[in-house]
Order: structure tokens, then sequence, then C-alpha cells
């Protein structure tokens, strides 16, 4: 059986128009309210939001390589282009925003690059729990930079670490009106997926949110609220200011081009390097995630998906907009919305051009404290404790892993974090008993003397650092065999090679193949978790 790859052609256009439209439309609600929440978090004006999903609809779904993806802005790259934005500027926001938009253009064109060379397998090098780490530790740093903004209070300067200490301080001085509008919104994103009526729960949340947030802001007339005259906060804190989103009158307007006077500047390439790493990582994690959820069983040219990415982070930053990913949640609602195609990540970013042509003034109208609250839920699911439990289900070495990944970035920078939690896990290994010259080179015979049978066998350790190879192998082999893994005389399989043997055996046998896993009883696992790592019994002698 041949594997059916994405097309995105005007075929699919013209067999599934209606349902394509009909998704694009309530992915367009879904995203509207986010985009603007996303740049405004960043560092970004709110147009920038949506000039990447805009440009992610129109250009990047007729030269992606995935079916039902939706690109555009993400939650997980506001940590990334905050920093970028506070690091380059120095003091001066509009700069700094210029001088990221800079940074997104060369990261952009780097991600063209790794695409051309095919470097979407890279993204198995990251450990599981260092990139479920990497996202909870982002989460963490969403609601830290929101709940503020949802009392209607700005904490000036400081780290991380100490946001996080000033906070509890820091919302003593909340403003009532601000709270209720943002604790309104965070009731209804708790309660409306316990909603039965399937007509009512077509509605999207997030479009509810900002619904209640400007009409309790017309209530409360916060275009005209004056706190300061109740409120006597320390110095340290601003109370009230800006309350409601700010835009230009039109969308031309609000196209500004990068500055690129920085490029010689160690920061701006450690942004570079930050935006196109966390980018890219979170986009092919999220289309080969988006893949298990196609009805069809398509599935994604990652590398076409990377270099196409790459192309629209390079307009989108030459316009004024924020990086783009392919964005997980809004591509599940996509699927269960019954699209067909890309055409309907076509009709989403359709769908935002013309009410930013048609409508720019209703969205001045929306509460930051809205948006603060659709950002704190999504930062708060990203950290919850239900993601500290399953991790330390799958072992509490990979538990150890991801609060080590976590505390590194809270207490440095992202990608500084990221390496802390690659070489805590490289340091397990060797303490484990893997030889040195085993962390980044995998033993393995892929033996297809029989015509229909590929039986791989492996030995030494199997570990995320030299899986790449044998995984690039596994990539080419043909569909509808016998595919065999043996690993009898593995010393050691990590979680991440566990994960990745387990998806593949279920890839290939939707593909119309065979797929088994021989071995495994000589194998003591670090927990009960079906996926969890494994040692052999017996040493080796």
């Amino acid at each position: 059986m041949e594997n059916r790859k994405t097309i995105n052609t005007f075929a699919d256009l013209k067999t599934g128009w209606r349902s394509d439209i009909a998704a694009g439309f309530l992915v367009f609600l879904i995203a509207l309210p986010l985009c603007l929440g996303i740049a405004v978090a960043s560092g970004f004006p709110p147009m920038a939001g949506i000039i990447s999903a805009i440009v992610g609809g129109l250009l990047v779904s007729r030269i992606n390589g995935s079916s039902l993806t939706i690109t555009g802005p993400a939650a997980g790259l506001i940590v990334v282009i905050l920093t970028a934005v506070e690091s380059l500027g120095q003091g001066d926001a509009m700069a700094g925003y210029r001088y990221t938009l800079a940074a997104i253009v060369v990261a952009g064109i780097l991600q063209m690059v790794l695409g051309f060379y095919k470097a979407g397998r890279l993204a198995a090098f990251f450990p599981s729990s260092v990139v479920h780490g990497m996202l909870a530790a982002i989460g963490i740093i969403i609601v830290t930079k929101q709940l503020p903004v949802m009392a209607g209070v700005h904490i000036e300067g400081g780290g991380m670490l100490s946001g996080i200490a000033q906070l509890p301080h820091a919302l003593t001085y909340f403003i009532p009106k601000i709270g209720l509008i943002a604790l309104a919104g965070v009731a209804i994103l708790i309660g409306w997926p316990q909603v039965q009526n399937p007509y009512l729960r077509k509605i999207p949340a997030p479009i509810l949110v900002i619904a209640s947030g400007m009409f309790l802001g017309k209530a409360f007339g916060l275009e005209h609220l004056q706190p300061e005259a109740l409120f006597k906060a320390p110095e340290d804190l601003i109370i009230g200011g800006n309350l409601l989103v700010n835009i230009p009158d039109s969308l031309a307007a609000s196209l500004v081009s990068p500055d690129f006077s920085k490029v010689a500047s160690f920061a701006f390439w450690e942004s570079v390097v930050t935006i196109c790493l966390v980018g890219s990582l979170e986009s092919l994690l999220s289309a080969a995630a988006v893949d298990k959820l196609d009805p069809e069983k398509r599935y994604s040219d990652l590398n076409r998906d990377l270099r196409a990415v790459g192309i629209g982070n390079t307009v989108s930053g030459m316009l004024g907009g924020l990086p783009m990913i392919a964005e997980i949640v809004r591509s599940s609602a996509n699927i269960d919305a019954g699209a067909k195609s890309g055409w309907s990540n076509f009709f989403h970013g359709a769908f935002l051009l013309v009410f930013v042509l048609l409508f720019p003034h209703i969205i001045d109208t929306i509460p930051l404290a809205s948006l603060a609250a659709l950002l704190v839920y999504t930062g708060f699911r990203l950290a919850s404790p239900e993601a500290f439990a399953k991790t330390l289900d799958v072992g509490k070495e990979q538990l150890a892993l991801f609060v080590i990944t976590i505390a590194g970035i809270l207490a440095t920078n992202l990608l500084a974090g990221v390496l802390i939690g690659i070489a805590a896990k490289l340091l397990i290994h060797l303490g484990s008993g893997v030889p040195l010259k085993n962390l980044l080179t995998i033993s393995y015979r892929l033996d297809r003397k029989q015509a229909d049978t590929c039986l791989i066998k492996i030995s030494g350790s199997a570990i995320f650092s030299n899986f790449i190879s044998l995984k690039s192998e596994l990539a080419t082999l043909p569909d509808g065999k016998i595919v065999i893994f043996d690993l009898t005389d593995a010393y050691l399989i990590d979680h991440t090679v566990m994960e990745f043997i387990d998806h593949y055996q279920d890839d290939y046998i939707a593909r119309g193949g065979r797929c088994e896993i021989h071995g495994l009883e000589t194998h003591e696992a670090y927990s009960e978790h079906e996926l969890a790592a494994r040692k052999r019994k017996i040493a080796e002698s």
C-alpha cells in the first residue's frame, strides 16, 4: 500500500470546499483572539499576530507539506519573542520590535536552509522529557507575565524568578473591574467544555471570552477608567495604563519593516537561533501529532513543512508579523470541524484578512484582561499538575529531567535551559553505563535478505542522541512489508526511542504493513509505563 501524501491542490478544493470553508471560519473565530493575545504578550503590536496568521493561511497553506495543520502564531513562542524584544531593545519597545522582526526574517531563512537539507529528522534529537519541560516552563512564564495583566497591574524590570517572587505583592493592587473581566473569561474557558448542547458547543470558547470582555468593558467604561486616583501603588508597579487593545486605523498602517542594524551583535544571533530552534521543534512536533488525528491517515512531508514555515516567517517578519508554527490546538479544532484539506488553513487566513479590513474598530474595544485570561488558561494547561504526573508515570528519571529543564529555563533562558536538560540526560545515560562512544553512535544491523521482511537488530544502547541515523534509514523502508525490531541485545533503550518505535509501529501498520517488536522481555522497565526506558536484565560480559 502506497502512503497517501498531502497534496492540497485545486482538486481538493473542488471536492471539499464546503467543509473547508466551514472549518476555516470556525478556526478564524478561535484564531482571532489568540493571535491578538499572543502578539500583546510577546511585546509586539496586536496586529502582528493577525499578520502572521494571514501569511500562514494565504501563503504557507499553498506550499507546505501538511493537509490539516493550521499555521500561525503560538503561545509557545511568546517567551522567545518577548525576550528578544527586551534584550535587543534595551528599554525601547519599538526599537526592540523592529530588531526582533529582523531576527525573525533571518530565522526564517535558516529554517528554509534546514528544510532544504532535510533537517526535519533532527526533532528526534531532543528528549521527550526535555521538550515537555520546555513547554511547561513556557507555560509558567506565560502565567507569570499575564496574571498581572488580568489584575490591571504591570511589573517593571527584574528576571523571571524575580517576577514570580513579586506576583503575590503585585496582585494585591488589582483593579476590581479588570479582575472581574478576567475572571469571567477564565470561568467561561473552564465551564464551556461542560456544556452538553451540541449547537452551543459549536461556539468557540475564546470568542465568548472576548464577547463577555467587550460587554463588561463597555459597561465599566474602560476607555475612560482612571484607577490612579483610587490606588497608591509602589513605584515598581504601574496601575492601569492602556486597558484595551490598541490598533492602527488600517492594516496598511500596521505594516512595519525590520531593522537589521544589530545583525553583528551576539544578542541578535542568540535570538535568531532560539526563534529557529523553538519554532522548528514545535512546528515539527505539532505536524506529526496532527497526522495522527487525520481521519484519512495522510502524512506530512516534514522537511517541506519546515521550508514552508521558514518562507512564511521571512515574509511575516518583513511585514511586521510574529513568527508562525504549525499550531496544534487550532489544527485539532480544524479536524473536529470536518476540514478536508489545507484549503481550510487558506480560508482561515482569508477570513482574518477580510475581518481586519472591514471591522478594525471592533478589535480596539477588546480588554487586554480578556486576552490575558486566554493566555493564562493556555499557560496553565502547558504546566498543569497533570503534566508533572504524566511525566512521573514514565519514570522518576524523566521527572528529574522535566524539572531540571524547567528550572534551567527559569533561571537562565529558553535556549540555555534546553541545553541544560539535554546535558543532564546525557549525564544520566553515562551514569547508567552507556559508553561515551555510544552517546552519538548507534550499533544496529538492517537485514533485508527476505523480500517481504526487514529485520532491524539493535545492540548496545538506543538513546535520543544516537537514534537519528536509524530513524533516517527507517524512513526509506517500503510500505506493505513486515518490519521487525529485535531489541534482545540492546543494553539500554531510553523513553524517547521507545516512544518513537511505538509511534513507528502504529504508523506502519496504518499504512498497510506489519510491525513487530521483539526482545523486550529481556529488559527491566524503569516504571510500569509501557513506554518507560528499559535496561537489559543481564549485564553485558
